[in-house]
């Protein structure tokens, strides 16, 4: 039997959004915490739920019942974490949880079940708890930082924070081998035409937006040398052959000097791959930088223009203008860079004016995709703190998500699908324009009647 079992709950077959889109990417967290353990002769098994179904998952845990379970926890999962908990302790399994949602709800997700929540990382937290579990020695807990349980009074103890480690590439590259990662690689090709594996050179975030919530890695940035990075991608393309490979980091432009080096690690082995990655717009203002990306194999460029209203930015925190995002949109696109942009309606006292406003920036600079979300309050962030007067969460906490959360100085889902239809339309009609005049029109009646209806829901404050 294994001295732990990790999962995290993500069903692709539970998901109907995602059917739609099948570009999934392996747990990248979890296989970081395998390869870890690993190097300490932990013995760990990762089950990947993304292409299995529950009733598998249940029947692993009954084939070795009163073991240890680690659960990866995200906004996504609560329900089902839930659910998978309630059948992991009928299996007299003991429980761990890490993540940012068991970060954000630890006493929750603890009279839900869990018999541990690890706060911040869990490498070193895991590799300190795990033997004290084994060996019985429930004094130990008190010394591990990072880490919520229950004494023997059944007290919930929190112990002090642990401080992140600095250096990074300390930690071995994901365990990609504890999964199928050709099972991945085969959905993108089948649904796309090419497939796209994933890495990651950082840890967290610097910046402070609102609404971003920081509950695993606080306000801090880490980064593993450039070598060791081209070294992870050479051996990714040496043994997976990818077509793409996405950088799942917070902010990949955050240090142009490394990016310089980075790149010049990469021309240095001869490698020259497609990848898609995110950035901010003022990290992306400087022409070597988009050069230099370019130059890399940049395809897409995501950013998170969020709102073309620079009032609505800087209620966010962004610290960044509408002509920054413009510049980087446009100079990303002239030198063959694909950009796609992240929207937000619904954020603070956003009113129709800002609305428009959106439609404009996006009219201007001509994304090659942009998607939106309506603003929901994420617990942990200054966004939730500063409304959490007027927050309320409809049904049972362990049936919802933060998603989920009312916000009563917002409109309807219809107003915010209205915003939608005014701006999709906007911008086709913008496209159409010259070629296609009678798709024009169709698009501009369409935008129009949607913007009567936000005028007259606005005037009544629906």
């Amino acid at each position: 039997m294994a001295d732990l079992i990790l999962t995290h709950g993500y069903f692709l077959c539970e998901d109907e959004k995602e059917q739609g889109i099948m570009k999934p990417y392996a747990p990248l967290g979890l296989m970081y915490l395998s390869s870890y353990l690993k190097s300490l002769h932990i013995d760990v098994e990762l089950f990947d739920t993304t292409f299995s179904d529950r009733a598998s998952l249940y029947q692993r845990l009954q084939l070795a019942p009163g073991g240890i379970l680690g659960i990866y926890t995200n906004l996504i999962t609560r329900s089902s974490i839930v659910r998978i908990m309630q059948a992991a302790k009928a299996c007299g399994y003991t429980i761990i949880l890490g993540g940012p949602e068991s970060a954000n709800y630890p006493e929750k997700y603890m009279q839900h079940g869990a018999d541990f929540v690890v706060i911040g990382e869990g490498e070193q937290a895991l590799a300190e708890l795990l033997p004290a579990i084994r060996n019985g020695n429930p004094a130990k807990f008190h010394t591990i930082p990072g880490i919520l349980f229950r004494d023997s009074n059944g007290t919930i103890i929190r112990t002090p924070p642990r401080a992140a480690l600095r250096n990074i590439s300390a930690y071995p590259w994901p365990d990609r081998d504890s999964i199928d990662i050709g099972q991945y690689q085969s959905v993108w090709t089948r649904h796309h035409g090419y497939n796209s594996v994933s890495m990651i050179t950082a840890r967290g975030c610097p910046y402070r937006c609102s609404w971003c919530s920081h509950a695993v890695f606080g306000y801090d940035h880490r980064r593993r040398p450039p070598a060791d990075c081209a070294e992870e991608l050479a051996h990714i393309l040496g043994r997976f052959q990818p077509d793409q490979i996405w950088y799942a980091d917070d902010v990949f432009t955050i240090s142009h000097p490394w990016i310089f080096d980075y790149a010049r690690e990469l021309h240095g082995r001869g490698i020259h791959i497609p990848f898609e990655t995110i950035s901010r717009a003022d990290r992306l203002m400087k022409p070597e930088v988009l050069d230099t990306l370019a130059g890399m194999g940049c395809a897409r460029i995501w950013i998170g223009s969020e709102s073309g209203s620079q009032r609505i930015l800087d209620a966010m925190q962004r610290d960044v203008t509408v002509e920054q995002v413009k510049w980087a949109t446009h100079e990303a696109r002239a030198r063959g860079i694909k950009v796609g942009m992240f929207l937000m309606w619904g954020y603070g006292e956003e009113t129709l004016e800002d609305i428009e406003k959106t439609v404009r920036h996006v009219k201007e600079c001509r994304p090659d995709l942009f998607f939106t979300t309506v603003a929901y309050p994420i617990k942990g962030t200054p966004f939730f703190d500063a409304y959490a007067d007027h927050i309320s969460l409809p049904g049972q906490w362990e049936n919802s998500t933060d998603r989920n959360y009312k916000l009563d100085i917002q409109r309807t889902p219809e107003y915010y699908q209205a915003a939608d239809t005014l701006l999709y339309n906007e911008v086709e009609a913008e496209l159409a324009s010259g070629h296609d005049e009678e798709q024009a029109r169709r698009c501009r009646e369409r935008a129009e009647n949607a913007r009567r209806y936000l005028r007259e829901q606005e005037r009544r404050n629906v």
